[in-house]
């Protein structure tokens, strides 16, 4: 079986091991701030953001197996489908943050 190397020097697979990591460590970040708001709408009892928590865990979770199906994914489709993911992961991370704003506006 022939390894595939990148211009870099690197194999594929250590390339989409690189780009995985950093997907992860992304989605980690804006998953922790997540289960702060979660923790704070549960102490309020605050149903809508609660609500609006639960979405963008499954958003998290639909990242997360795309993140997977990226490793069996034919050579010829990998950039189109890292590029969803991206915009995905960009997605998540602004409605995160938007979150956390609304939480920070509704403090007292």
């Amino acid at each position: 079986m022939a390894t595939t190397t990148t211009s870099s020097g690197h194999t594929a697979a250590e390339t989409l091991k690189t780009y995985e990591d950093k997907i992860k460590a992304q989605i980690d970040d804006a998953k922790a701030k997540l289960q702060q708001f979660e923790t704070t709408a549960k102490e309020k009892r605050a149903q809508a953001e609660t609500a609006a928590i639960n979405h963008l865990k499954a958003v998290k979770e639909n990242i997360d197996r795309k993140l997977q199906d990226l490793k069996t994914t034919h050579e010829s489709h990998v950039a189109k489908a890292k590029s969803d993911i991206e915009a995905e992961v960009t997605k998540f991370k602004t409605s995160v943050e938007e979150l956390g704003a609304k939480f920070k506006g509704t403090k007292k």
